[in-house]
């Protein structure tokens, strides 16, 4: 007997009882469906955590002021950053690419009869686009010159434009921030929203010197962060090293003393979620796996009915010719078709549900961007895996029906 009689009997056999295969497939379609979503939306997670981390910039390392200790007690931040630490890593650092010093702000932002009061408001170096990748969409970034006469020109994000400018153009237009008239130089292009849902496009640029004299009313130099780029992504720990070695000799710190500044890697910080993120989906996918052998072990009970119920059609086909291994083979397959069907059942599913259960997200959660990714490469071990199921637990059931005594089984009622 042929391997197509074999598949046209085993089909035949399974549409007897279609609601019996339905429910013995359903373990395997559960099985296959849970571990496709699991390991899609795992894979989008990391997805995006890897975009979060690509937009704050090109290769990017953050510097913060350390805190001071008063006994075993620390304190809270202290400014012990300055603008010139920023220059002299540029100029010192040879994996640095480019710096900037950041300085917060907060204020009502008025133009007109419209107000707005930004998210984000930073005074901010002539590289800052460089270190953040963020072009403009329009105008231009304000230079070395503006900064040493505290000009007072700004920046604004997409969000800012909306509100207060809607559909007209806000280059060379004049706002207020602390009754403080700033001209508009530029406008960045979009950005989006953070993998928290902040928007991160509400945001105001201005050079750090106007903030910290204009707005802040300090003569000190001091900044509350330096943002740094290296040159590429594998200069990164060189970078590290070399800024923690610059900053140790411009702040006479000497060999074990605490530092008075924090250097963080954010590529090093984006390799932990991502791992942590990979382990999680793993170990979700594991867990939905083992719907896998359950409904294995349903097509193992089944086809054993099977054969119990087929005892007498065995031994007539037995005592007509057939061989022990046509019997082994049609149970076999009969096994493969139903974990087959429920493979291609549960992959449909699971791409069904991992597409909707993006979708929810970004609805959910308010400003969310979560890519929508099906993970092929799990849908085709999970396809390969329930192939396999169906041959280990039908393998028992066809090999008992091939071993039974025609004589035996024509007698069997």
């Amino acid at each position: 007997m042929g391997l197509l009689d074999s598949i046209r009997i085993a089909m035949r056999a399974l549409l007897k009882s279609k609601m019996r295969a339905g429910l013995t497939i359903l373990g395997v379609v559960i099985g296959i469906a849970a571990v496709t979503t699991m390991v899609s939306i795992g894979q989008s997670a990391s997805k995006l955590v890897e975009g979060q981390f690509q937009s704050l910039g090109t290769n990017v390392i953050v510097i913060f002021p350390g805190s001071q200790r008063g006994g075993p007690v620390r304190q809270a931040p202290v400014q012990t950053l300055t603008a010139e630490d920023a220059t002299s890593i540029a100029q010192e650092c040879p994996a640095v690419l480019a710096t900037t010093p950041l300085v917060g702000a907060t204020g009502q932002v008025i133009y007109g009869n419209s107000n707005w009061s930004p998210k984000d408001m930073f005074g901010v170096g002539e590289d800052y686009p460089l270190v953040r990748n963020w072009p403009l969409q329009s105008g231009g970034f304000f230079s070395r010159r503006d900064i040493n006469s505290n000009a007072k020109v700004c920046v604004i994000g997409q969000t800012l434009v909306a509100k207060l400018f809607q559909t007209s153009n806000p280059i060379n237009e004049t706002i207020r921030v602390k009754n403080i008239p700033f001209r508009i130089i530029g406008v960045l292009s979009k950005k989006g929203a953070s993998m928290m849902g902040d928007d991160l496009d509400d945001i105001l640029l201005m050079p750090y010197t106007t903030v910290r004299k204009r707005l802040q009313g300090s003569a000190f130099n001091s900044v509350n962060a330096i943002m740094v780029s290296a040159k590429q992504e594998t200069q990164m720990s060189d970078a590290t090293d070399e800024i923690n070695q610059l900053l140790l000799d411009r702040h006479r710190i000497s060999d074990g003393q605490p530092a008075d500044f924090l250097v963080q890697n954010t590529t090093e910080i984006a390799a932990i979620l991502t791992f942590i993120t990979g382990s999680l989906t793993m170990m979700l996918a594991s867990i939905a796996g083992i719907s896998l052998v359950v409904g294995g072990v349903g097509i193992m009970n089944i086809m054993l009915v099977s054969v119990t119920e087929r005892t007498k059609e065995i031994g007539i086909r037995m005592a007509i010719g057939a061989r022990g291994r046509d019997i082994l083979r049609q149970f076999l397959i009969e096994a493969v078709v139903l974990s087959v069907i429920g493979g291609i059942i549960g992959v449909s599913l699971g791409i069904a549900m991992s597409t909707s259960a993006t979708m929810l997200i970004n609805y959910v959660s308010s400003g969310a961007d979560w890519p929508v990714i099906v993970s092929v490469q799990a849908a085709v071990i999970a396809m390969v895996f329930a192939a396999i199921v169906g041959v280990f637990f039908g393998y028992y059931p066809a090999l008992r029906a091939s071993r039974l005594d025609p004589i035996e089984a024509l007698r069997y009622e």
